[in-house]
């Protein structure tokens, strides 16, 4: 971490099995800990914690997957991966399964993101029934700010998995109807925006690494654009309130992503190079020629991506994706948009630095441009052009920035999802943009045509629910249609 640092021991460890192995989805969390908060700084320790839940662990640093959660760090294989953005570069491992639409309930990258969200959602709950202990100055926002996570956490659940166990207070481990019953959609986003809205009424825009005010907004923004009934207006002027607000987007495309928490960040969750407690390994899984990481190459650039950089991506396209001095094909270009500290491609082979694997780029979670096009996305409300003057500069912002300032009068959704596509490339919007615009099965049948793949729409949308939580729930947790 650079500014904060996410403790991994903050919370006290109580064990609910026999021995020390890692146990989910009841982990130490789970249940309230009444040894350990007794003071305002347990309780913001907690909270680090739930943000170190969130960083996960770093795979080199421990290679056992049933001993550490990831958090984030395998979110590009359940989102980008089922796209017709990237693909693994082998067809080896459960890795390779994701981008070809063959994810079963066993696959333990899948478990393991299921898992680590969970692991936020329980810190967050502990946190919350503790948070008389902290000084009463601090209460409301310490509250906002667990609140902000745990919705932060069921957002992506609700998304790849659909229906969910809803579960908003510590529990007891044997109290297997509420970890296990899945709740509809439509409530579990009740309870997400609910939290978010608090999140906004409390915070401010102090933080950028923990929560803040326009974070909830950009987030609810989102949250309101993927209901099944969107919102328009209430996404968009939660928008327009980020807009308004102070951030902005950096004239140089690349100091987006190497001058961190500069001024277009709104949420990022941070890394520190070279620290094995506290940095990630996905920036060097995104190697393949020369391979930094531990694998094959993950998040290879498929040639229709990499036609759409061509054309629409601008400036933008030296800064986000590499043949590495033309010895690539266009189907095998690779992401250099995170490059780990130190990286030089000019060399033959590329130099990926002193930290390869123990890299310290942040994981964007929303950024202005992203709110910019969302912006476009909630004015158009579902139609298929805009010409909505707000709209088209907020529009005309971002493809400025890229160097492209053809004239503008009007946006298409087909306009508006290929500028996201381009902008927003490798940061995991692309399956949620295609769910939210009622793209996803036209734009992946058709991937999957040109790619050999088998597609079922009913596994492009889902992920299965993890066979080992149907287990620990004795078949009470049903899995979801098609697995």
């Amino acid at each position: 971490m650079k500014n904060i640092k996410y403790i991994v021991l903050a919370i006290a460890m109580v064990f609910v099995s026999c021995d020390d192995e890692f146990l989910n989805p009841l982990p130490d969390t789970v249940v309230a800990l009444d040894a350990y908060f007794n003071s305002d700084d347990d309780v913001l320790s907690g909270i680090y914690g739930i943000y170190d839940a969130l960083q996960g662990t770093n795979e080199n640093t421990e290679t056992n997957i049933g001993r550490a959660n990831r958090g984030v760090q395998f979110e590009h294989l359940l989102t980008e991966h089922r796209t017709d953005n990237t693909r693994n570069a082998t067809l080896e491992g459960s890795k390779s399964d994701f981008h070809r639409y063959i994810v079963e309930a066993v696959n333990v990258e899948s478990e393991d993101y299921y898992q680590s969200m969970y692991e936020v959602i329980f810190r967050a709950n502990n946190i919350l029934n503790y948070i008389d202990v902290a000084d009463e100055s601090n209460r409301a926002s310490y509250a906002a700010e667990a609140k902000f996570l745990r919705a932060y956490a069921y957002f992506k659940l609700v998304r790849l998995y659909g229906d969910v166990p809803l579960v908003t207070a510590p529990v007891n481990p044997g109290d297997v109807e509420t970890l296990f019953t899945r709740v509809a959609e439509a409530q579990v986003y009740e309870q997400i925006i609910e939290d978010l809205q608090e999140a906004v009424d409390v915070l401010d825009n102090s933080h950028k690494a923990r929560a803040s005010r326009a974070a909830a907004q950009g987030i609810l923004a989102k949250v309101y654009l993927s209901l099944a009934t969107p919102n328009y207006a209430q996404a968009e002027a939660l928008c327009e309130a980020i807009i308004g607000s102070g951030f902005g987007l950096m004239p140089d495309y690349n100091d987006v992503f190497y001058s961190e928490l500069n001024n277009e960040i709104i949420f990022a969750i941070q890394y520190q190079a070279g620290n094995s407690e506290e940095s990630q390994s996905f920036s060097s899984e995104f190697t393949s020629s020369t391979r930094a990481g531990r694998e094959d190459g993950q998040n290879i650039v498929n040639a229709n991506l990499k036609a759409d950089f061509d054309a629409f991506g601008g400036n933008r396209t030296a800064v986000s994706i590499t043949d590495l001095n033309g010895t690539l094909e266009d189907d095998e270009n690779e992401v250099a948009k995170f490059l780990p500290e130190g990286s030089d491609l000019s060399t033959t082979p590329p130099s990926y630095g002193p930290f390869a694997r123990d890299a310290g780029n942040d994981y964007i979670a929303l950024r202005y441009a992203d709110v910019l096009l969302l912006h476009v996305e909630a004015t158009m409300a579902g139609t298929a052009a805009t010409v909505d003057a707000d709209a088209i500069e907020s529009f005309r912002q971002v493809r400025n920035r890229a160097g492209i300032t053809d004239p503008i009068v009007s946006v298409t959704k087909e306009e508006l999802m290929t500028e996201r596509r381009v902008e927003l490339a490798f940061e995991n919007q692309r399956y949620f943009d295609l769910i939210r615009f009622g793209e996803l099965d036209n734009v992946l049948s058709a991937h999957s045509d040109d790619m050999g793949y088998v597609y079922d729409s009913r596994k492009a949308r889902y992920l299965p629910i993890p066979q080992r939580e149907i287990n620990l729930s004795g078949g009470l947790l049903k899995q979801n249609q098609g697995y």
